[in-house]
């Protein structure tokens, strides 16, 4: 029988795959082309893209790619290792720190692979308007950006349970903007974006349950010495 605070990431986890293999499923039929709507928003993005917003979009869909969602990872480690009580057993400590950023390294991998296995052709490069490589789902600075925001956001919530609701806002407002910006740029569909959000979301809540609270404050604390 599962863990109460396992079994609801695993489900969580589960739903999200189950929503990701839809997706593609759905996509596959239809031959990997856009739909209608996501026509529409490549149109409507290459006809609204003045150079002060195109500036704004290319400094925004810089944050999910380089070293910017590794250095999130890392600081999501350090959180967590900072929660724990002292003294701090070095190996136990040097684990939760790279953590997080082995999580993500992790789900890099599956993402490729996806990526790979789907081929899905990105929007005309003629209405690009930054550099892009690669197949076109799932959105991988989508998926990076949410999954880096989000470990960075379940390590504050869990070291500092106050500040729940701000770090889940910051995670979402970054994850969002990432991927419209990918939108934007005409470099990825709708749709792309959403498979990158789904893989993220799933991914973390894999890792959610996979990884011990031993980042809490609220864990137990050891026990005095007789």
């Amino acid at each position: 029988m599962d863990h109460p605070p396992t079994a609801r990431p695993r489900r969580w986890a589960a739903a999200a795959a189950a929503a990701l293999l839809l997706l593609a499923a759905l996509l596959a039929e239809h031959g990997w082309a856009p739909y209608g709507f996501e026509r529409d928003a490549a149109d409507w993005s290459t006809a609204h893209r003045p150079s002060a917003a195109r500036t704004a979009a290319a400094a925004v869909t810089s944050l999910g790619t380089g070293a910017v969602p590794y250095l999130l990872a890392l600081a999501a480690g350090a959180v967590t290792v900072r929660a724990l009580p002292a003294p701090r057993p070095t190996r136990r400590a040097v684990l939760l720190l790279l953590a997080p950023l082995l999580w993500l390294l992790a789900g890099q991998l599956l993402r490729y692979g996806l990526m790979a296995a789907c081929a899905r052709p990105r929007p005309p490069h003629a209405d690009w308007a930054t550099a892009a490589s690669g197949s076109s789902f799932p959105s991988g600075h989508s998926f990076t950006s949410a999954l880096c925001a989000g470990l960075l956001a379940l390590a504050v919530t869990r070291a500092h349970p106050a500040a729940t609701r701000a770090a889940v806002a910051g995670a979402l407002l970054f994850a969002a903007a990432v991927g419209l910006s990918r939108i934007y740029l005409g470099v990825h569909w709708p749709l792309d974006v959403l498979g990158g959000w789904l893989l993220a979301a799933g991914w973390l809540a894999l890792g959610t349950a996979a990884l011990p609270r031993v980042g809490s404050r609220r864990a137990r604390q050891p026990s005095p010495a007789p």
